[in-house]
């Protein structure tokens, strides 16, 4: 039943597409394509499926490391549309800025998009606790591609970036962190984290 099964799904999978051939007298033409591997004298059809990623909520044995982990999902769900949020400001900031006619203009619209984003983020920063601004400056680095102080130094000078590094450094912090779910294992659960969002699983 089992070998039945794979079978009717492999021939499921190998089912001809139909394309218009305008020039042909029947309307449409049956296009088979299939891949086969001769295994011990028997031709087997054999399909190459795409990567499928699965991720679900870890459990651990340990209740403090279980504490841990959920309370950095929490984190990650709470801080991830605020990253989004800063990226479309960028973005948005950076094209706008490419209309204006000198640095004059620039300096002007930057200040006052400054402004605006220290007096809405500024409210919910104050509710957020250090780990999640530490998430925060992760998030920002993986959804914009650089540090914070590396957006800040662009895009407001370098004297305020340093400013406001040092300022993160008092709280243990650091606008200069990178995301790096690749050799950091925190990272690689917010990665799993933020696919879980991406996905409604969270």
């Amino acid at each position: 039943m089992k070998r039945t099964a794979i079978l009717f799904l492999t021939i499921l999978l190998c089912i001809p597409s139909f394309s218009t051939q305008p020039d042909d007298k029947d309307k449409y033409k049956r296009m088979l394509v299939a891949m086969a591997t001769v295994i011990d004298g028997d031709t087997v059809p054999s399909v190459e499926l795409a990567e499928v990623v699965i991720y679900g909520k870890r459990i651990y044995p340990s209740q403090r490391k279980q504490r841990k982990y959920d309370k950095l999902t929490s984190n990650v769900v709470k801080m991830y549309p605020i990253a989004l949020e800063v990226k479309a400001i960028l973005v948005e900031t950076y094209l706008y800025l490419q209309t204006l006619p000198d640095d004059k203009a620039r300096d002007e619209h930057l200040e006052k998009v400054e402004k605006g984003v220290w007096d809405q983020y500024l409210p919910i920063m104050k509710q957020c606790t250090l780990a999640q601004g530490k998430i925060l400056i992760k998030l920002i680095d993986r959804e914009c591609n650089q540090t914070s102080f590396e957006l800040i130094r662009a895009f407001i000078g370098g004297f305020k970036a340093k400013f406001y590094q040092t300022f993160a450094s008092l709280f243990g912090a650091s606008l200069k962190k990178e995301y790096d779910p690749v050799n950091d294992n925190e990272d690689a659960m917010i990665e799993e984290i933020i696919w879980m969002i991406d996905n409604d699983m969270l």
